[in-house]
């Protein structure tokens, strides 16, 4: 049974003991945990990602660790995001918030990152791509 719950600004459900096995209860904590700066729509993404392995829920995942990094005054643009979005220029990523996207990426969808590869992505479009690649590689 799931019933909602308030934190952060969003409605949050929260999962009835009796519903999940231990085990993916702490899983679902640590996701949680490491998704309460995210909106409920990226927590849910990635939980059904971990359940599913889907392709599907990767754009919602990405977008939103990567919105929980950018200023609050350039959010705007996250509502309709396109895909030449720049994660530098037009999103204000520096180096540093795009190593705590990476770090947090890794985490959520059980992937590792070189710093090689973080080079060659400069747009939104690019790192939905790259985790697209990344994550086929490990299904």
């Amino acid at each position: 049974m799931v019933h909602p719950s308030v934190g952060e600004n969003y409605l949050w459900p929260v999962i009835t003991e009796n519903t999940i096995k231990p085990e993916e209860a702490e899983d679902d904590a640590h996701l949680r945990e490491a998704l309460k700066r995210c909106s409920v729509s990226t927590y849910l993404a990635a939980r059904e990602f971990r359940k599913t392995r889907s392709f599907d829920h990767l754009p919602t995942i990405v977008h939103g660790v990567i919105e929980r990094s950018v200023d609050r005054e350039l959010r705007g643009k996250m509502r309709m995001p396109s895909a030449e979005l720049r994660l530098a220029e037009d999103l204000g990523l520096d180096s540093l918030s795009l190593m705590e996207v990476v770090m947090l990426a890794e985490d959520i969808l059980r992937i590792t990152i070189d710093n090689e590869e973080l080079r060659q992505l400069r747009t939104l479009g690019d790192v939905t791509r790259f985790m697209e690649r990344k994550v086929a590689l490990v299904s």
